[in-house]
């Protein structure tokens, strides 16, 4: 049954089970995101938020609940579904054309058309002519942007990203922030944003989920205001309504952490 809503979380519980015993890493999330937003989860350590990215990427099986891809339940990985990590994981013995080409090639649809297509996604994300390189002739900043053209090459209509600019320095994670934003709003990307950086989830997405943890849970959701969502990330800190967001969020957050230590 199509909902309208391109991800949803439906009464969602995730038990994880080791050695140790079990641990409840979320409780009772519902959650929808809709065609073509962006939506970004913040929180502190431990609230679940790769598991919520894992669940939307069927790499994990709700123990109780379900999760739905345009309204069908999620069995597995998909073609549809993207997802970008922290980590670029390029093949360093594979040139940076076949490194974004690898999702083609296991999906047996390596042709001469879609390589072309890479070759013209590796120019729109800055790295014309970049395509007979090696990952180790590359910067940080260039390597993920080919783990971008990588994860858009197989044209999926979802992007997951777990802190993919994390471990960048801060004028390269502006600039890939700003890239990121655009391309996947140019091409109409719905996407869910996993990040600690109250400032880029606040410049990034339209709209902030804030989770508490143990069980991971939606404490609030934030809209953010139209002239920060419909400017770039980089100019969006620059509004006068941005730091109002930022601090909304911190606070937010503040009293989460306070709540547990007192709890």
């Amino acid at each position: 049954m199509q909902t309208g809503n391109m991800l949803e979380l439906i009464d969602v519980s995730h038990v994880y089970v080791n050695d140790q015993g079990a641990s409840l890493a979320v409780e009772q999330l519902n959650m929808a995101v809709r065609p073509g937003e962006f939506v970004a989860l913040v929180g502190p350590s431990g609230c679940g938020k790769t598991t919520i990215l894992s669940l939307l990427a069927g790499l994990l099986f709700p123990t109780r609940g379900s999760v739905l891809l345009a309204g069908v339940p999620v069995t597995g990985p998909s073609p549809q579904v993207g997802y970008m990590l922290q980590q670029d994981y390029l093949f360093p013995w594979r040139t940076i054309r076949d490194n974004a080409a690898i999702g083609l090639e296991i999906a047996g649809r390596r042709t001469k058309a879609a390589l072309e297509a890479v070759d013209r996604l590796l120019e729109e994300l800055g790295l014309s002519g970049a395509g007979g390189r090696y990952p180790h002739e590359l910067s940080g900043g260039m390597r993920q942007r080919v783990a971008l053209a990588r994860t858009l090459a197989t044209e999926p209509e979802v992007m997951l990203l777990d802190e993919p600019f994390s471990a960048l320095d801060l004028h390269i994670k502006l600039q890939l922030e700003d890239l990121v934003q655009e391309t996947l709003r140019r091409r109409g990307k719905t996407a869910v944003l996993v990040t600690h950086d109250l400032a880029e989830a606040a410049a990034m997405s339209d709209r902030v989920i804030v989770l508490g943890k143990q069980p991971g849970r939606i404490l609030r959701e934030l809209d953010i205001p139209e002239e920060l969502r419909s400017a770039s990330p980089t100019e969006a800190r620059k509004q006068p309504g941005f730091q109002e967001v930022f601090e909304e969020l911190w606070s937010e957050l503040n009293r989460t952490e306070e709540g547990e230590r007192h709890g």
